[in-house]
């Protein structure tokens, strides 16, 4: 597959044009104030409130694509785990959110979850 998103626990691996980028993953803050982004365990943004949301991958130079992906799908999970939905449901959003965006074929190879 040339497109597609892998996910093994909560992290996930974004795979573009036959390569893997990732992981993608989070962690609570240690004051538990918010929800730190990690990409290969480097900190890249937090959610701290609706209100206060940052993210900044440049560093890491990875294809817009992927940053356009990876942004979606960890957005789609902090949102399902700030309103408690389960697991099949936040994955399900994360399905429906790429569709609703054009990335189709992301979408319809997700690996790693009862899809």
């Amino acid at each position: 597959m040339a497109s597609g998103i892998r996910f093994e626990g909560t992290a996930f691996w974004v795979r573009h044009r036959h390569r893997e980028y990732g992981p993608f993953d989070y962690e609570w803050a240690r004051d538990l104030s918010g929800i730190e982004l990690l990409y290969q365990r480097s900190k890249f943004g937090e959610y701290c409130s609706v209100d206060e949301v940052c993210a900044d991958l440049r560093d890491f130079k990875l294809p817009m694509r992927v940053v356009e992906v990876s942004s979606i799908v960890c957005g789609t999970i902090i949102v399902g785990i700030l309103t408690g939905m389960e697991m099949d449901d936040r994955y399900a959003l994360v399905r429906q959110h790429l569709n609703d965006r054009g990335l189709d074929r992301f979408a319809e190879n997700i690996e790693g979850w009862n899809s």
